[in-house]
């Protein structure tokens, strides 16, 4: 999935246990775990404001984009044949 998480970089900075963030945030652990583990198909706006209120960081502290390996090798494709 192009999308990472990072939510275990905020948990280790912060010093804090998924089972503690789970339940500052409102969520269960096994969900928290879906999430942190990037196997989620998506994210509410309302939960990803409340990680970022008790993790004190930005969205871009928890999400990024990655490349996918066929996206790159597609696009490198492209380019040569254009």
């Amino acid at each position: 999935m192009p999308i990472a998480v990072d939510i275990d970089v905020m948990l280790a900075r912060r010093k804090m246990s998924v089972g503690e963030l789970a339940d500052r945030v409102g969520i269960t652990p096994a969900n928290l775990a879906v999430l942190k583990n990037g196997r989620a198909k998506a994210v509410r706006f309302a939960t990803l404001a409340a990680l970022c209120e008790v993790l004190k960081c930005q969205p871009g502290d928890l999400l990024r984009w990655e490349a996918e390996e066929a996206t790159v090798a597609e696009a490198t494709e492209v380019a040569s044949d254009g």
